[in-house]
C-alpha cells in the first residue's frame, strides 16, 4: 500500500491518496477537496489498474457548490462504457486524465517504461471535473532524466516538466500539483 498527500497549486487542493496491490491489479482510493474559480470542490475517485497500468475502470464522484455529479468508465475488451453507454471514440484507449490530480500521469509513465531521451504520442480520456466534461487529448511523454519526463497536451501546446520518484508518482508538477508527505 503506498499513500500519500499532494498540494494543488493551481486548483487549491489536497488530495488524500491511496495505492493498494494484490497479485493481478492495483485499485486507487482517493479523496480531494479544494476550491477554484468560486468553486469549492469535494471529491471522490476509485480507479482499478492492471498490473500494466492500464485502466479497467473508473467511478469519480464529485460535489462541486453542493451539486453532485458521476462519471463511471468500464473497460469491456478495447470498448468503454461511459455512464451506462459504448462511446467508441475512446476505443482502445488505455488511459484517463482526471484534472484535479497528477496521479493520472503515472499510469502512461509506467506504462511506456520510456527509455531517456525518447517520446511517445498517446491518446487520453480527459475528464474535467469542474467543468463535468470528458473529451478525447492527444498527449506525449519524453524522458527527460531518470526522473524527469515533458508532458505535452498536443492540442493546447501546454508544456511541463514534471519530476517523478522511482515508482513513477509525481512529486513535482510545476505551478500544478507538488507531493508533500508520504507513506
Amino acid at each position: 500500500m503506498k499513500t500519500l498527500i499532494w498540494k494543488g497549486i493551481y486548483y487549491q487542493s489536497l488530495e488524500y491518496f491511496n495505492l493498494f496491490s494484490n497479485d493481478k491489479n492495483y485499485t486507487v482510493e482517493s479523496k480531494i477537496i479544494g476550491c477554484h474559480e468560486n468553486n469549492i470542490y469535494a471529491l471522490d475517485y476509485r480507479i482499478l489498474i492492471d498490473k500494466d497500468w492500464i485502466i479497467q475502470d473508473f467511478l469519480i464522484e464529485s460535489e462541486i457548490n453542493k451539486v453532485k455529479r458521476i462519471f463511471s468508465g468500464k473497460r469491456n475488451q478495447n470498448q468503454w462504457e461511459i455512464n451506462g453507454v459504448i462511446h467508441s471514440e475512446y476505443n482502445n484507449f488505455k488511459f484517463i486524465d482526471i484534472s484535479l490530480t497528477p496521479f493520472t500521469n503515472t499510469l502512461p509513465i509506467n506504462n511506456l517504461k520510456l527509455s531517456e531521451s525518447s517520446s511517445q504520442k498517446i491518446d487520453v480520456m480527459y475528464i474535467d471535473v469542474l467543468q463535468h466534461h470528458i473529451r478525447s487529448v492527444q498527449q506525449q511523454y519524453t524522458r527527460t532524466a531518470v526522473n524527469k519526463y515533458l508532458y505535452e497536451n498536443i492540442e493546447t501546446d501546454f508544456k511541463a516538466e514534471i519530476s517523478i520518484d522511482e515508482a513513477g508518482f509525481v512529486t513535482a508538477y510545476p505551478k500544478l500539483f507538488e507531493k508533500i508527505t508520504e507513506l
